[in-house]
């Protein structure tokens, strides 16, 4: 059990070392499902438009929104409970589950006697109101009112199951079997990208040639139809279900109400936080689509949503982080040296962060050929996407302050600023310039949000984090960033009317210049952590 595997006589670098095994071993795992799922884009923006990719992203912004609010923050909730009752872990977890399962039934009662309405919603090609008006504008196969209902069905199925699998996943991190929990994410995702090539690639091959069955598929078939990445993504997390069934088998129905109402009482921050943070993550797209006008909105969806892909090597170990993290800080804290071994952690993790944002912008000469050339011209959006990332990913390892001593209302807090700026800042500035506004919002919004968990937790739950030495990291990455951004081009933007213009982006020279700066950064953070790196290896 996860109770056991660090003993409170450990010195800082020696748990460390363990919490760096830890999360390596939940980073392998989310690094290779979400490669796999980032070798999908490629494949997505040159088997769909520009506008058709824009739905992929609103909706998926969306799943993201409702995924959140369906978990109740009880991921959080349920390893702090077990932390608090280690003798009474079955009942935790009886409730924990119970309580979201609850929350999914009472939001399906609430969702599909609406489906056609938020279909109209979700349609930012308003098709139902111009057809009710006599208008048959050009549709793009998959942009349809009738289309957009179809996914509304789907999506509520893909966000329910998900709902039903993320207590069943936790429990799997706080039994310490990151392995299992690896191999059923990686099977989930195998599935998700396999069933995506079959009606991208298979299926067209099977009808082109006349093969046995081609009948029967073409009566139901749709070529370059969005709508089969959201079945495939169904398909993906009922196997998931499916494959977590031994944990979910080990649900008893006996509930404590007490505890119930006490793990209610400490989750609802939690989910506000946890809602902010996802709004911060998406409300942009969201927005985008709601705000531009109707004949560019999914275009410049799309292409937003697919440059952001490239910042997703930065997002991958954020979330690696955070798979470890969590547990791990739980089980730490009453140990004598907590603090200090969380502000070691702190110190690798900037370095780490930083490197990547730097070899991201050194290398986006040939990462941007994962992306369609007609989606290039918004490359310009993701250095201050990644910068958002490095500080969203401080702002987590930061956050262990109010969980740890159960003032969670901070979390609301600081979520609920970065997202009302998300929201305001984006609904002032999209109109004019689109998509490189949301780019500069979530930076801005990410930064304002690990600057206040710092203060806020240096004065209520003291951590010594060397933070003269983490801001040299951290400045001297943007300076190198900007500098390489600089030989590589500027990003044109004018703006005609209210609607911006956007002109293509270099990013083609500098590269042996990028990676020289990128190689100097590391050795020169090696040299400064000689001394810490050594006594690491040695334990």
């Amino acid at each position: 059990m996860v109770e056991n595997t660090f003993k409170s006589q450990e010195k800082p670098l020696s748990t460390a070392k363990k919490f760096a095994g830890q999360t390596a071993v939940y980073g392998i795992s989310t690094i290779a499902s979400k490669v796999l799922i980032f070798f999908l884009t490629p494949i997505y923006t040159r088997a769909y438009v520009t506008a058709a990719y824009g739905v992929i992203t609103t909706l998926y912004s969306y799943i993201s929104i409702i995924n959140a609010l369906l978990a109740f923050g009880m991921e959080t909730t349920f390893f702090r409970y077990l932390n608090k009752h280690p003798d009474n872990k079955q009942r935790v977890y009886n409730n924990a589950f119970a309580s979201i399962f609850v929350v999914t039934i009472l939001f399906l009662l609430f969702t599909i006697p609406f489906a056609g309405w938020i279909a109209s919603y979700v349609d930012v090609n308003h098709t139902k109101n111009l057809a009710t008006k006599g208008l048959l504008p050009h549709t793009i196969i998959g942009t349809t009112y009738a289309d957009f209902l179809k996914y509304v069905y789907i999506c509520l199925a893909i966000v329910i199951v998900d709902a039903w699998c993320a207590i069943p996943f936790a429990k799997l991190r706080a039994d310490g079997r990151p392995a299992r929990y690896g191999l059923i994410k990686l099977a989930s995702v195998l599935i998700f990208v396999s069933f995506n090539l079959i009606f991208i690639y298979v299926v067209p091959f099977w009808l082109s040639h006349n093969l046995v069955g081609s009948a029967w598929i073409s009566q139901w078939f749709t070529p370059r139809w969005v709508g089969y990445v959201f079945v495939s993504e169904l398909l993906s997390s009922i196997v998931t279900l499916l494959l977590l069934l031994p944990q979910l088998l080990q649900i008893r129905f006996n509930f404590d109400r007490e505890m119930l109402l006490n793990m209610y009482r400490y989750s609802w921050p939690v989910l506000i936080a946890n809602l902010s943070y996802i709004v911060n993550e998406n409300m942009d797209k969201i927005l985008l689509g709601k705000l531009l006008p109707a004949n560019i909105s999914l275009h410049d969806v799309g292409i937003y949503g697919a440059c952001s892909k490239i910042a997703v090597f930065l997002s991958i170990f954020v979330n690696a982080f955070r798979l470890g993290a969590e547990p791990f800080f739980f089980n730490h804290a009453k140990n004598k040296n907590a603090t200090q071994t969380y502000a070691r952690i702190m110190d690798y993790f900037v370095i780490t962060v930083c490197v990547i944002f730097v070899g991201l912008i050194a290398n986006i000469d040939w990462l941007k050929y994962f992306i369609n050339r007609t989606y290039w011209v918004g490359l310009a959006v993701v250095p201050p996407l990644l910068f958002g990332y490095v500080s969203l990913g401080i702002y987590m390892n930061l956050s262990i302050w109010y969980k740890l001593s159960d003032q969670t209302k901070y979390g609301l807090y600081i979520s609920g600023i970065g997202a009302i700026l998300t929201i305001v800042l984006n609904i002032i500035f999209i109109p004019k310039y689109s998509y490189m506004a949301s780019a500069w919002v979530s930076l801005i919004a990410y930064t304002v949000m690990m600057i206040l968990s710092y203060i806020w937790g240096q004065k209520n739950y003291p951590i010594p984090y060397n933070l003269k030495k983490n801001l040299a990291y951290i400045v001297s990455s943007i300076i190198i960033v900007y500098f390489i951004t600089r030989i590589n081009g500027n990003y044109a933007l004018t703006t005609s009317g209210s609607t911006a213009t956007h002109a293509p982006v270099a990013f083609d020279k500098g590269f042996f210049i990028g990676d020289g700066l990128l190689l100097g950064y590391i050795l020169v953070a090696f040299y400064f952590e000689r001394d810490n790196l050594r006594a690491i290896f040695k334990l």
